[in-house]
């Protein structure tokens, strides 16, 4: 079955960086767009950032500048490097794969990513 397990959380003071990981097994990584969504406390998930099979990537605003998402085919492991982070980016940080009409069929757990002032 697919699973996709998420690390790299923790915590850490504004303005540091986090690498968070997520490996993913039971399908072929290469064949599907894989994203970072997170859910802070009180709030609905929001989309973070994307990225297709063939390393197109997109980002939303709130992150643009300051997150990088990457790939690793050879590994099936997807990335996000998270620099110049602030006390909203807290959340806890999904990994999800294989976008199908429009909605990702496949997620992890999630790693709880803290940041504080």
């Amino acid at each position: 079955q697919v699973q996709l397990v998420e690390s790299g959380g923790g915590s850490v003071q504004a303005g540091g960086s986090l690498k968070l990981s997520c490996t993913a097994s039971g399908y072929t990584f290469i064949s599907c767009d894989m994203a970072w969504y997170r859910q802070a406390p009180g709030k609905e998930r929001e989309y973070v950032s994307s990225i297709s099979s063939y390393g197109s990537d997109i980002y939303a605003d709130s992150v643009k500048g300051r997150f990088t998402i990457s790939r690793d085919n050879d590994n099936d492991t997807l990335f996000l490097q998270m620099n110049s982070l602030k006390t909203e980016d807290t959340a806890v940080y999904y990994c999800a794969a294989c976008r199908r009409s429009g909605e990702y069929m496949f997620w992890g757990q999630g790693t709880q990513v803290t940041v504080s002032s």
